[in-house]
């Protein structure tokens, strides 16, 4: 899938806009959120343009497992051993905005249910 000109997270992956990266592969990218919803908050977007991972899993899965991959990468690399939490928002109600794939590595403090 080719990059979309009105998405922020494939103007990040083109360098228009730089974000506070913390990890890159080839196919991904990872970045700092700039609404941080615990001390480790982190995205992990692939380089693809897909509009979420149901997407990313269906058409590009090699892909979809690197994302995966790297944000285990980031959590061990943030010392999230204790714990951490992925999420993949998919859709509206799911309070997804931005429809590029992509995780949040949530992490740092205690996660209770529900997410909060």
């Amino acid at each position: 899938m080719t990059a979309h000109d009105d998405c922020l997270f494939c103007k990040f992956v083109a360098g228009e806009i730089k974000p506070d990266v913390v990890h890159e592969t080839p196919t991904t990218l990872a970045f700092r959120d700039i609404e941080p919803q615990a001390p480790t908050h982190v995205l992990v977007i692939p380089k693809v343009h897909l509009p979420n991972f149901a997407a990313l899993a269906e058409h590009e899965p090699t892909v979809a497992v690197d994302l995966v991959n790297a944000a285990c990468a980031v959590a061990a690399q943030e010392d999230l051993d204790l714990g951490y939490r992925l999420v993949f928002n998919t859709g509206p109600l799911a309070h997804q905005t931005i429809f590029h794939a992509h995780c949040h590595i949530l992490g740092g403090r205690p996660m209770g249910w529900p997410p909060g």
